[in-house]
C-alpha cells in the first residue's frame, strides 16, 4: 500500500486511480483530482511528506 500524499488515503498500487512520477519516484493517488493537485505543485506534497 502507498499513501496518497494529497489526501492521506492508503492506496493499493495495483488499483490506484492515477500515478505520477516525480524525480524518479512513482506516487499513487486515489483519484485523478489528487494527481492533478500533486502535478500542479509536487514539491508542496513531497517536502511535507518528509517533514
Amino acid at each position: 500500500m502507498a499513501k496518497d500524499l494529497v489526501c492521506g488515503m492508503e492506496v493499493d498500487e495495483k488499483k490506484a486511480a492515477a500515478t505520477s512520477t516525480y524525480k524518479g519516484k512513482t506516487y499513487y493517488f486515489c483519484a485523478v483530482g489528487c494527481k492533478k493537485a500533486f502535478d500542479a505543485n509536487p514539491e508542496k506534497y513531497v517536502s511535507s511528506a518528509k517533514a
